[in-house]
This record gives structure tokens, sequence and C-alpha cells, in this order.
């Protein structure tokens, strides 16, 4: 067997709508079509494929019962996502990965969640961490 790449990554919220915005809105994903399953939820999609599955709880999972440390996607357009985040408010902190050079950027989404996202050691932008006034 051999794993070619990341399928989807399922999280479950009592928050759908907050987080479906934070994934299309904010990181740029495409709300789309999913099975009519008989509980709630939002599928979420970079190009064709579904990346973030989001199934609707009726009460927000504990922080001890959340399985998913991180989830990580391979992106490019490191200074316009980057002003994307500062735009929406949103922390991150950045990351420079050894030897490759690729630059990791890690932010939360509502749920507090945590996601990297990484870019290729050829991107330039201004590479501090952000951190809003809350």
């Amino acid at each position: 067997m051999q794993l070619n790449s990341l399928d989807h990554v399922n999280i479950r919220t009592a928050n759908l709508a907050d987080m479906t915005t934070f994934y299309t809105q904010t990181l740029g994903l495409n709300a789309g079509p999913r099975p009519p399953f008989e509980f709630g939820g939002s599928w979420l999609y970079c190009g064709e494929q579904a990346v973030v599955h989001l199934v609707e709880v009726e009460v927000q999972p504990s922080l001890n019962e959340v399985q998913i440390e991180h989830f990580a996607f391979l992106a490019s357009g490191l200074s316009s996502f980057l002003a994307r985040l500062r735009a929406s408010a949103t922390a991150y902190d950045v990351q420079l990965i050894p030897e490759s050079g690729r630059r990791q950027i890690n932010v939360r989404d509502p749920d507090g969640n945590h996601i990297e996202i990484q870019f290729a050691a050829e991107e330039q932008a201004d590479l501090e961490s952000y951190c809003p006034d809350v």
C-alpha cells in the first residue's frame, strides 16, 4: 500500500455556520456538494476535492475529545494569504521548515483546531507572526 495525498479531514462542530465561514472566507475553500446524510454538515472543496468535511453535532466536543492535532495543506500565494489573515484579524504564527526552507503558517479555526498551511521556500513575504488585539 502507498499513501499518495490527504483525502479529507473530518471535524465535528456545533458551530457549523462559523466554521463554514472561516474555511471559505478566511482559508479560501469552496462549499460544495455533500451526500444527503442523516446529519447536518458541510463539505468544503479545494479544487475538485472535498478536503474538509464538517459534521454538525448538538454539543461542541470538549478539547479532550478532539482527536486531530493538526492537518496541513500545500499552498501558493503566501503574500495574499497573509494579507487575508490580517484583514480577518486571524492570529497566526510562522515557522521555517529546516532544510526545505518551506514557510509554515499555523492558524486555528473558530473551534480551536490547528491548521498548518505550507508554502514553497521561493515565496517571499513579511514572515512576522501576527496576533491581533482581542
